[in-house]
C-alpha cells in the first residue's frame, strides 16, 4: 500500500533525477530516495553516463546502514552489466527491504526483469500509477522511445507571430519571440543530442545551433539536411566544427566536389535516399538511432520545408510553438510548415496532450502526435 508519505518521497527522487536532464544520454534521467519511515536515510541520481546509477548513488550517500530500509526509485531498477553493474544486485545486496518504482524500464535488457529478480530475492516491490508515473515517464520520453522503436525523439520547435508567421515577407525573423522563450530555447539545445535545420535555414540565417546561456550545458550534435551538400564553407557551422560536431544528410543529387570540400573541413557527411527530391527523413532517424552513441533526443529547429517532411512523413512526436503577441501578415510571409500541405481539413495531423504556458509576453503550446505516452 502506498502511503501520502511514499508519495512524498517519490517527488523527491523525481526532483532529483531532473536535476539531470539533458546530461545522461544514452542513459535515462532517474533519481532514487532511501527512507527509513519518515526520514531520508540516503539519496541520489545519475549525473552522466558511466557514473553511479540513482540507488548506488543513494546507498553510497546514507547516513546509515540500509538493511530494511525502502527506496523509492523513479525507474526500475537494471539487472544488467554496461559500464557499471547491475542495480537489482546491488539492492538485493545491501539488504534493501521494499522498492517503490514510479515506472518501469521498456528496454529489452530490463523490461521488467529487474523488478522480477527483487521479487525473487524477497524484496517487496511496488509500481505507482498516476500523476508521478506520467511525470517519471515523460522525463525519460526519448529513453523510452529509442528503447522500444530504436529511433529518436523528435521535438519540432517554431517561433511565430499571433498570425502563424515565422518571418516577414522580406525573410526578417529577428526576432519574433521574446528574450524569455529564446532563453528557453538554449536550455533546450543543451538537453537534447541533436539539432537539425534544413539547407534553405542554414544559409538564411547561418545559425550556430549551439547552447549559449551559462550552465552545465552539453552541445548537441548539429544537423543540416542539405540534398546537394551546397552548406557554405564560411557558415558558423563549418567554422565551428572543431568545436561542435556538425553533420550533413545528403543525396546522390550532392557533387562529389562540395562533399569532399565539406569531409576536408571535418564535418561527417552522410549520403542517404531521397523521398519527393529531398533526403529521406525516415532514413536519416534510423541512422541518428543507430549511431554511438545513439541519437535520442531530436530538437527540429527549421524551416518550413524541412518541418513539412517530417509532418508528411510522420515523424514528429513533440511540438513546441511559441507564439508571439504581435501581427506581420503578408501574403508571401512564411510559415512553421510548408510543403504540399493535407487536402482537407479532416485530413490534418490532430495533436494531442496539449499544454500551454506563459514565457514572457509569449505564449508556448506543447502537444504531442499520439495520444499514448512512450
Amino acid at each position: 500500500m502506498v502511503s501520502g508519505l511514499d508519495i512524498s518521497f517519490m517527488q523527491r527522487a523525481l526532483n532529483l533525477a531532473d536535476l539531470a536532464q539533458g546530461k545522461t544520454s544514452p542513459n535515462p534521467t532517474v533519481g532514487a530516495v532511501i527512507a527509513r519511515g519518515d526520514t531520508v536515510i540516503g539519496e541520489g541520481y545519475h549525473k552522466r553516463a558511466g557514473e553511479d546509477h540513482a540507488e548506488v548513488a543513494a546507498i553510497k550517500s546514507a547516513k546509515e546502514d540500509v538493511r530494511g530500509a525502502t527506496i523509492f526509485v523513479t525507474l526500475e531498477p537494471c539487472c544488467h552489466t554496461g559500464r557499471t553493474g547491475p542495480c537489482s544486485g546491488a539492492l538485493i545486496d545491501v539488504g534493501i527491504a521494499r522498492v517503490v518504482v514510479a515506472s518501469l524500464d521498456p528496454s529489452s535488457k530490463v523490461n521488467g526483469k529487474g523488478l522480477e529478480e527483487l521479487r525473487e530475492a524477497g524484496i517487496e516491490v511496488e509500481v505507482l500509477e498516476g500523476l508521478l508515473a506520467e511525470r517519471a515517464r515523460s522525463q525519460n520520453e526519448a529513453f523510452r522511445k529509442h528503447a522500444v522503436t530504436g529511433l529518436p525523439f523528435v521535438i519540432f520547435k517554431s517561433a511565430m507571430s499571433l498570425d502563424g508567421k515565422i518571418a516577414t515577407s522580406t525573410g526578417d525573423s529577428k526576432w519574433i519571440s521574446g528574450e524569455e522563450s529564446r532563453a528557453l530555447v538554449h536550455s533546450m539545445r543543451g538537453e537534447v543530442d541533436a539539432i537539425a535545420v534544413g539547407s534553405g535555414t542554414a544559409l538564411v540565417d547561418d545559425p550556430m545551433l549551439t547552447c549559449r546561456i551559462p550552465g552545465d550545458y552539453r552541445q548537441p550534435l548539429r544537423v543540416v539536411f542539405d540534398s546537394k551538400a551546397g552548406l557554405s564553407l564560411d557558415s558558423k557551422l563549418v567554422k565551428t566544427v572543431q568545436e561542435t560536431p556538425t553533420l550533413v544528410f545528403v543525396t546522390e543529387a550532392a557533387p562529389p566536389e562540395n562533399i569532399k570540400a565539406l569531409e576536408s573541413t571535418g564535418v561527417e557527411v552522410v549520403q542517404l535516399g531521397t523521398l519527393d527530391g529531398q533526403v529521406n527523413v525516415g532514413e536519416a532517424l534510423l541512422h541518428l538511432g543507430s549511431r554511438e552513441p545513439a541519437i535520442l533526443s531530436f530538437l527540429l529547429e527549421g524551416g518550413p520545408t524541412l518541418a513539412a517532411s517530417f509532418v508528411e512523413s510522420g515523424a514528429i512526436d513533440k511540438v513546441m510553438t511559441f507564439v508571439a503577441p504581435k501581427f506581420i501578415g503578408g501574403k508571401s510571409a512564411r510559415t512553421p510548415v510548408e510543403g504540399r500541405g493535407f487536402r482537407l481539413v479532416g485530413e490534418a495531423q490532430p495533436l494531442y496532450r496539449v499544454r500551454h504556458r506563459a514565457v514572457g509576453d509569449d505564449v508556448l503550446i506543447t502537444a504531442y502526435t499520439t495520444q499514448e505516452e512512450w
